[in-house]
């Protein structure tokens, strides 16, 4: 709705920028959609701030800190924000595949990783996510994500001039980036938690801090440990100060109080910095934590939402070439409104990870069957159309068990017992287990418990190599592969983790590193040999079998203009509870995709591939390049155990 007093403060703070602005020239598109998004931007701003004594003076701040960031968009950028806008939702693509990598585990630094471009391209990946990058303390880093200074690379790492040339060779070769914003937190060692600990209190108002148990006694109450092993409590006391300060995570991570408005100016500030380094996809880290109210589990609040929106359409205006990816790893219902609801639906965040469906793919693996996966699927259809999700296998966290116990029980399943199989069959503890794996932060209170391991040693290849076994060898590769073609075929964008490429199995040297000894998750996070990595070259290796596989399966998604996230998945018919099936189909292009969860054959009626209005005649496999006639209903195509199939009609 078009406010005349909004418009006209608008035209005072672009007057004032008048030498860098001309809105009636060649920043018209800017000055549109910031006339547009204005009311939108000041609603959400009111939402959260309106009650604040600063909240007019740092409203017309904001107005200030959205054109400061257009200003300083080159030329270069803002022409391809111009092309994406011309695209329309240009994440939605079956043409990108991404991987999430360590730079200094996968080849020591910036200034290398720009040199092994061509190994992506070689693999058909050309979207990386660089985990945190940025300055972090040894020791006290939880791996980048204790942010010492946001706008300054941790010399482990290199230095921004090496983040920019990185990104400039990207941009050349059609590749996309994505880096992390730690939104909840920063180190104890930041400038603003070190002004605090020596008497700011402007700065302490940047974070919850109390000068006795009180509150975070009251807090506490309602408030889920998050580490329970590794950091107990949400609160830590700092002896500098004599107060007590929210540490949410753990107890080097002060938590931002976003309540102060100075905060979310100071952040968003951040986020654009990051958008003209040419940053095409924003990570927000753990944005369920970003809002805290007591009586409340601090997590999902409605000011969380509130906040991310108000994000959104800042960048919208500024920078609307930067899409935005909620890290927000919570219960199927929840993660779905990370993407907007009501007004605001799809417009929120653009992508979340669809942690849901990979954890109920580690469920199907291990129970040999997909009634649970299928019992979860209403809730992850919800997606709206125009955002998308990051499919994946594994990643850099632990696998938590992130499903509602109703899916487990309406399968006639009992709860916890299903999840006491899962986290035995991970870890070892189940005597016919293929895996290897171990339990993260297990809570002694309620035996919760998360899952670290490579998506190898979980599949049961190091399992195999240490039997010598080619034959389970074998199976190990075929389920690595269907794991991995379920999530690259299922819609969004899929994300492999560095390693898994080439089946790489836990590495175990993290238990000689003090800093990293006591979380199991470094296992899953390999340091890369290259030596190692060039037999992917070598026909025959297990190194080659599996690369040249995943590089097979991303030409074939490539191919499929309807595998592009059009919203456009229904899940087949279970006729056999071991087969998952999904059908992709946009305008007259059908695609089945079928994975048998089971290590034995599978039969499947034919009618399952007609009772969506199709009969078709023959059926061409892209991945076996085999060409099936279909036959009557009471007979059966079949599977191959772990086998899978990317079917389209002929």
């Amino acid at each position: 709705m078009y406010n005349y007093q909004l418009h006209q403060q608008l035209q005072k703070a672009l007057k004032e920028k008048e030498a860098g602005i001309n809105i009636a020239g060649k920043d018209n598109l800017f000055y549109t959609r910031f006339v547009a998004n204005l009311a939108s931007i000041y609603d959400l701003y009111t939402e959260l701030y309106g009650g604040h004594k600063k909240a007019a003076q740092d409203f017309e701040q904001l107005i200030h800190v959205i054109a400061t960031a257009y200003i300083e968009r080159s030329t270069l950028l803002k022409n391809r924000d111009a092309v994406k806008q011309q695209q329309g939702n240009w994440y939605l693509s079956n043409q990108i595949a991404g991987m999430s990598l360590y730079v200094d585990r996968f080849c020591g630094n910036l200034e290398n990783l720009a040199g092994k471009l061509d190994y992506f391209e070689k693999l058909g990946v050309n979207f990386l996510h660089l985990m945190p990058i940025f300055e972090s303390p040894e020791g006290e880093s939880d791996g980048g994500y204790a942010v010492s200074d946001f706008r300054t690379v941790d010399k482990r790492f290199g230095n921004i001039t090496d983040m920019q040339a990185l990104q400039q060779k990207m941009g050349e070769a059609g590749m996309y980036l994505m880096i992390d914003i730690v939104l909840n937190h920063t180190s104890h060692h930041h400038e603003w938690a070190k002004k605090a600990k020596a008497g700011d209190t402007y700065y302490q108002d940047f974070f919850y801090m109390f000068n006795d148990r009180y509150l975070p006694d009251q807090f506490e109450k309602t408030m889920p440990e998050i580490f329970p092993e590794a950091a107990p409590g949400s609160f830590t006391y700092n002896a500098e100060t004599g107060k007590w300060v929210m540490t949410v995570f753990h107890n080097y991570q002060w938590d931002l109080n976003y309540t102060n408005p100075d905060v979310f100016l100071a952040m968003l500030g951040n986020i654009f910095f990051y958008a003209n380094l040419g940053i095409d996809i924003l990570r927000i880290d753990a944005p369920a934590f970003i809002w805290k109210q007591l009586g409340t589990t601090c997590q999902n609040l409605p000011q969380a939402h509130t906040i991310l929106r108000l994000i959104r359409q800042c960048v919208q205006v500024a920078t609307p070439g930067m899409a935005l990816l909620g890290e927000a790893i919570v219960a199927p219902k929840e993660i779905i409104n990370y993407f907007g609801t009501g007004a605001y639906t799809a417009k929120e965040c653009d992508f979340a990870y669809n942690a849901t469906h990979m954890a109920l793919q580690w469920d199907g693996l291990a129970s040999g069957n997909i009634r649970i996966m299928m019992a979860a699927q209403h809730e992850i259809l919800r997606k709206p159309f125009g955002a998308s999700w990051i499919t994946y296998t594994r990643c850099h966290d632990d696998i938590g068990l992130g499903y509602d116990d109703y899916m487990i029980e309406n399968t006639g399943a009992n709860a916890y017992e299903h999840r006491r199989f899962l986290k035995d069959y991970y870890s070892g503890a189940y005597p016919a287990s293929f895996a290897t794996g171990a339990l993260f932060s297990v809570n002694p209170k309620t035996q919760d418990a998360r899952i670290s391991g490579s998506l190898a040693s979980l599949c049961g290849l190091e399992h195999a190599l240490k039997k010598a076994s080619g034959y389970e060898t074998d199976l190990a590769i075929k389920r690595i592969l269907m794991m991995q073609a379920q999530s690259f075929f299922l819609g969004g964008v899929p994300m492999i983790f560095y390693g898994d490429e080439a089946g790489y199995t836990n590495d175990y040297s993290y238990l000689a590193d003090p800093g990293k000894s006591y979380d199991n998750r470094w296992m899953h996070r390999p340091v890369i040999n290259w030596e190692k990595n060039k037999q992917t070259e070598v026909p025959g290796t297990i190194e080659h079998r599996i690369f040249s596989s995943t590089q097979k399966l991303l030409a074939i998604r490539k191919k499929l203009d309807v595998i592009a996230d059009k919203s456009n998945i229904t899940w087949l018919t279970p006729h056999n509870i071991h087969v998952a099936g999904y059908l992709r189909a946009w305008d007259d292009k059908r695609v089945y995709c079928l994975f048998n969860f089971s290590a034995q054959l599978q039969y499947l009626t034919w009618y399952a591939f007609k009772e969506h209005g199709m009969n078709p005649a023959q059926l061409f496999d892209y991945w076996d390049e085999k060409t099936y006639s279909t036959g009557q209903d009471h007979e059966y195509f079949i599977l191959q155990p772990y086998g899978f199939y990317i079917l389209e009609p002929k």
